[in-house]
This record gives structure tokens, sequence and C-alpha cells, in this order.
């Protein structure tokens, strides 16, 4: 193989990589890296809603039509907030630097 060779195999290999995503993995959910990004936007954007917080113990956001499809379903969970929280802290930069393990496809 030449060099040009190799490295254009090593540069579709990176491009495959970062189309795949990078996804963590918390308390039986898989969502993607750039949701947990959305949904950071998504809270820093939206005001509290007290008619909403009466009806339930779901997280405002869990209301929110934005929300990305493969975060609504830990709005049916009942620790919601907390998975959250948690999904928020992993995203922070361990993901990007691909040092936690919940984070796959680095």
């Amino acid at each position: 193989m030449s060099g040009s060779q190799l490295w254009a195999a090593v540069l579709l290999l990176l491009l495959l990589q970062s189309a795949q995503g990078v996804y963590i993995k918390y308390r039986g959910f898989q969502v993607q890296l750039e949701s947990v990004k959305k949904l950071s936007e998504l809270e820093e954007k939206q005001m509290p809603n007290p008619q909403l917080r009466k009806s339930g113990l779901l997280p405002d956001v869990c209301h929110n039509p934005a929300l990305p499809l493969d975060l609504q379903p830990v709005c049916a969970s009942q620790e919601a907030a907390s998975t959250f929280k948690a999904l928020r802290t992993i995203a922070t930069d361990e993901c990007e630097l691909c040092i936690n393990v919940a984070c796959t496809g680095c």
C-alpha cells in the first residue's frame, strides 16, 4: 500500500467515525452527544412554566416539542431530571476527549 493510499484510508476511517457520531450510554439510555448539547440549549432558552410544573414531576424540557427524539424516552423515567443532569455532566468535555467510558464512537 502506497503512502497516498494509506492516507486516503485513514481519512476515510476518520470521516466514517465522525459521521457515526458520539453516543452516551447511561442508565439504559443511549443518546447522541449532539442531542445532549441540544438539551442544554433548550433548557437555557426555556422559561419555567408553573402550570407544567404542577402537572407532574417531569422536567419542563420534556414538554418541549423540539426535544430530540433519542432523549424523549428519558422523560418516561421517574428519574428524568437526574438523568438529564448526569447526561449534561458527562457531555461537557469528557465525551469530546473520549475519557468517559459512557461515551462510544470516539
